[in-house]
C-alpha cells in the first residue's frame, strides 16, 4: 500500500486522505458494537466502539488480515455530539486495536442505525498486498 499525499497538503490527522493498494480485496459489511452473541454489553458510544474494533479483527483474521490491511472505513454515528465529546477516548480505543493504521475514512452522523441500541456502524475495505 502507499500513502497518496501531496507535499503541499497538511498531513491529516487520524486518516489518509488516499491509499494506493493492490492485492486480494475483502469487505466487511456494516459491523456495530454487540457482541457475537448479538447483545450490547455497551450502552455508550466508546463502549461500542471498541467491541465493533474487536469484532472487526476477528473477522479480517479469518481472511489472514489484520487492521494494517484496510484502506478504507466509513463510520455512522448517530450522535455527533457524543462522538467528539468522546474523541480522545475513541482515539485511544482505535490505537489500542488498530495500531498506527489510518485508512481513507468518512465519519456520517446519522439519524439512526437499523439496531435500536447500536451508536456506530462501520464498513471497511481491506486489500491484503499480492
Amino acid at each position: 500500500m502507499k500513502i497518496l499525499q501531496p507535499a503541499a497538503w497538511p498531513r491529516p490527522k487520524g486518516y489518509s486522505n488516499a491509499i494506493e493498494a493492490r492485492g486480494r480485496t475483502i469487505y466487511v459489511a456494516g459491523l456495530i458494537g454487540w457482541t457475537e452473541e448479538e447483545k450490547f454489553v455497551a450502552k455508550d458510544l466508546p463502549g461500542q466502539f471498541e467491541q465493533l474494533l474487536k469484532n472487526l479483527v476477528a473477522l479480517l483474521a479469518e481472511g489472514e488480515a489484520g487492521p494494517e490491511h484496510i484502506v478504507r472505513m466509513t463510520w455512522y454515528v448517530t450522535d455527533k455530539q457524543a462522538y467528539l465529546r468522546d474523541a480522545k477516548k475513541i482515539g485511544e480505543i482505535y490505537r489500542t486495536h488498530m495500531g498506527r493504521s489510518y485508512p481513507t475514512m468518512a465519519v456520517v452522523q446519522v439519524v439512526a442505525l437499523m439496531e435500536d441500541d447500536a451508536k456506530i456502524e462501520i464498513e471497511v475495505t481491506a486489500v491484503v498486498p499480492d
